[in-house]
């Protein structure tokens, strides 16, 4: 299923591919995040005219709405959003961490009322799996709870046991056979019925232990030693200093192992995926290129633009020289800008299709980079010249 095509002499990086039922991800890659089943303001015409591999898409998201009775009959989460590639689905994890006024952790999972209308809403590790089946995605992950930054260490320690004893519950019942959830219940448990056996689907462990490196230790040794078919580390950008977030991944990744790919969730700027590549992670996803082209901003290899500002009005040039996505193909900075601040649709349509593409074409950089041996020249010229600019995804 994952294959290591080689390594970078000058760092950890490695070139993969993984091979899942709906294809082939060669990796490092992007996932472009499509939480609800549709990355925002993309067409899966347009998802693959920038040459996405695989798609990230949200268990909780679409457990809540629409729901899984709609999903299944509408033949699966691929048919039911018209894409034919490779999907991951995250567990839920994520929400138990964002949701944290709305919920109650136990043993037995997550207790919740649902960000929609206050339903009340139940996830254990077992049903995690079992949505996760019924929506048919070519990679499930594990249920886990992201804690807070910052924390305690007593609390990050409790959090990971049971983040463990939850990790093997998804292994067992991921292997054993799955009961698919039908509805909730009036108190938010699922009724299960319909066995279903995902043979093909593969599942990942995530590693958390907030920012303390014994923690961060045992949770990859333990994880690996449960042998999933690939690894997250998780409890990354939830607010700590990107120093704290590095670490974490330097703590985790000598621990998991080589013939398994890695994935860092939720991340990052450009810089900081050359950097993860640096330290052995394979697979990426992210928000941001498309949240922030929702706010007018545009990233490029000398850093981010807002579109917004008025020195772009008259400029005829693209968006990025020598981009061959369709945006910089067919309209000027100075019309980009002019949608934005008219705010029509088309103006951050076309900003995220830009996006996208430069995110995804910095993964096949870097793989190009990797095979020939020329990654720490692409690393250290996408540093200098992204950092000389002085711009920040936050601007």
């Amino acid at each position: 299923m994952f294959e290591l095509l080689g390594k970078d002499v000058s760092s950890k990086a490695r070139r993969g591919r993984l091979t899942v039922d709906h294809g082939v991800i060669e990796t490092p890659a992007f996932m472009p995040v499509g939480t609800q089943g549709s990355v925002k303001a993309m067409s899966p015409r347009e998802l693959r005219e920038v040459n996405a591999q695989i798609i990230l898409s949200n268990t909780y998201h679409l457990f809540v709405r629409p729901g899984l009775e709609v999903i299944r009959h509408l033949g699966g989460l691929h048919r039911f959003m018209n894409w034919d590639g490779p999907i991951l689905t995250d567990s839920g994890g994520y929400q138990i961490f964002s949701l944290a006024k709305l919920r109650k952790i136990t043993e037995e999972g997550v207790a919740f009322q649902n960000h929609l209308d206050g339903t009340p809403t139940f996830i254990s590790p077992e049903s995690a799996m079992e949505i996760q089946a019924v929506l048919g995605s070519d990679v499930a992950m594990v249920l886990d709870e992201c804690p807070p930054w910052p924390c305690e260490y007593d609390y990050a320690a409790r959090s990971l046991e049971m983040t463990l004893r939850w990790a093997e519950r998804c292994k067992a019942i991921s292997e054993t056979g799955l009961r698919i959830p039908e509805r909730n219940d009036e108190q938010g448990h699922s009724e299960l019925s319909a066995i279903c056996n995902p043979q093909s689907q593969m599942v990942f462990g995530i590693v958390q232990g907030a920012t303390f490196e014994d923690l961060r230790r045992s949770s990859a040794q333990a994880l690996a030693a449960m042998d999933f078919d690939g690894y997250a580390i998780g409890g990354v950008s939830v607010g700590e200093p990107e120093e704290e977030m590095m670490q974490a991944v330097e703590w985790s990744e000598p621990h998991l192992p080589e013939n398994k790919p890695r994935y860092a969730m939720g991340l990052g700027t450009p810089p900081q995926m050359l950097e993860l590549i640096a330290r052995g992670v394979d697979m990426f996803d992210c928000v941001l290129p498309t949240r922030l082209a929702r706010n007018g901003t545009a990233f490029t290899a000398s850093g981010t633009l807002n579109l917004k500002n008025a020195e772009f009005a008259m400029q005829k040039e693209p968006i990025e020289a020598g981009c061959v996505c369709p945006a910089c193909r067919e309209f000027s900075r100075g019309y980009i800008r002019h949608l934005v601040k008219a705010e029509e649709i088309l103006g951050l349509r076309m900003i995220t299709i830009h996006n996208l593409h430069f995110y995804v074409d910095l993964m096949r950089r870097a793989r190009h980079a990797i095979e020939n041996g020329t990654f720490a020249e692409l690393r250290a010229q996408l540093l200098t010249e992204y950092r000389t600019r002085g711009s920040s995804p936050g601007q």
